[in-house]
């Protein structure tokens, strides 16, 4: 009952304030690789500056400040981030995990490897 609640306040939320609520109830994988010392203090889409020690990253698929649960498979480890950028701009990945993240999942000596994704809070992201 309470989820129930909770889904139709952030509908009418959604609808007020014209924005768009994306429910991507479905896992995806594909590639991921990351991004770290270079970008560091840079400019994201969000408007916050990037962090490398943050467990965030960039996706083209995801609204802005969706949490999402980065699963890597060859190791059985996991993280949480939460998108704050747009990329990758490399045919073929999905997403461009943080330093830290891909430190902690353990894909960082690799450089780019298959996840699976799984949407845990999407954002409200406003149309203009």
């Amino acid at each position: 009952m309470t989820s129930k609640l909770i889904l139709m306040t952030l509908l009418l939320i959604g609808t007020l304030c014209n924005a768009r609520l994306n429910t991507y109830k479905e896992s995806t994988s594909g590639n991921a690789s990351w991004y770290g010392k270079r970008e560091q203090g840079k400019r994201t889409a969000s408007g916050e500056r990037f962090d490398r020690r943050q467990y965030t990253c960039a996706s083209r698929a995801y609204p802005l400040g969706t949490l999402l649960m980065v699963k890597y498979p060859r190791l059985g480890t996991f993280v949480v981030v939460r998108v704050n950028d747009r990329g990758p701009w490399v045919k073929g990945r999905v997403l461009d995990l943080s330093e830290k993240a891909a430190t902690t999942l353990g894909l960082k000596s690799l450089g780019v490897d298959f996840v699976s994704i799984q949407p845990l809070q999407v954002a409200l992201e406003t149309t203009t």
